[in-house]
């Protein structure tokens, strides 16, 4: 633990540091951890409320870029790559375009630079269908396995399905609550001209959530983006079709490496 955050880390080297999103926690990253701690100082945190960190006492995305910032201060990391999925990689967009010098590389998966519309009527029909189970009585146990099988794609790895199950099945209502919330509030379209290192967009070809048009749509109006789709992947990439999300963030990274050097 770090300033109220909990986090997984392995390994040394350049700091690689992974967001997990709404229904996630560091454990999501599993896969990730044991591939690039071999090269890299793999971290993981628990977004403020998830995984025993602390909540904030209203979530927001400047508080939660804030607290990425605690943690790397608190761990003394100068820069990192840093690998934010779904709301995690809104987190990240937060990141770049408050503290863009700690930044070494950006990687943005199945995520987007907006959500929703700013419309009342909408807010509310959306917050009410993900809220009506829960005011049923269903809690998140119950709800994550459907959840879950609605946001993959084709074929996906039993063992990254059990964990995301899992991990959803973990998230504090509270939180799920305040995510959902603070989920609603995120429009960093203008900042993403501003992004001035490295970045890499990762898509599923399945994933209804963040579609591959948006994410290639956001890939054209940052500078030095590229935007990669992961072949049979939904919404949960890293965990669906881990050896081809691996292969791609390795990729990625040894290219900003040689960039580097040059």
């Amino acid at each position: 633990m770090s300033g109220g955050l909990t986090y997984a880390q392995r390994g040394q080297g350049a700091p690689l540091v992974f967001l997990h999103g709404i229904g996630g926690d560091a454990a999501c990253w599993r896969p990730q951890l044991e591939a690039f701690s071999e090269s890299n100082r793999a971290i993981a945190w628990n977004m403020p409320g998830y995984g025993g960190s602390a909540p904030l006492p209203e979530m927001t995305f400047s508080g939660l870029a804030e607290s990425l910032l605690r943690l790397l201060d608190r761990l003394e990391v100068e820069r990192a790559h840093v690998v934010g999925h779904s709301m995690g990689g809104m987190v990240a967009q937060e990141f770049a375009a408050t503290w863009p010098d700690r930044l070494r590389s950006l990687v943005l998966v199945a995520t987007s630079a907006a959500f929703g519309r700013p419309d009342g009527d909408w807010q509310r029909d959306f917050l009410a269908s993900r809220f009506g189970p829960l005011e049923r009585g269903r809690s998140m146990a119950d709800l994550a396995p459907e959840i879950v099988a609605s946001l993959v794609g084709e074929a996906p790895d039993s063992t990254g399905v059990t964990q995301a199950i899992r991990s959803m099945a973990e998230v504090p209502e509270a939180t799920y609550r305040s995510a959902l919330h603070c989920l609603l509030s995120f429009d960093r379209r203008d900042a993403l001209a501003q992004i001035e290192v490295p970045t890499l967009l990762l898509a599923g070809e399945r994933d209804q959530t963040a579609a591959v048009a948006v994410m290639e749509k956001m890939a054209a109006r940052i500078p030095q983006a590229r935007c990669l789709v992961l072949p049979r992947a939904g919404h949960l990439a890293n965990l669906e079709q881990p050896v081809l999300f691996n292969r791609a963030l390795g990729d990625f990274l040894a290219g900003v490496a040689s960039e580097a050097c040059a």
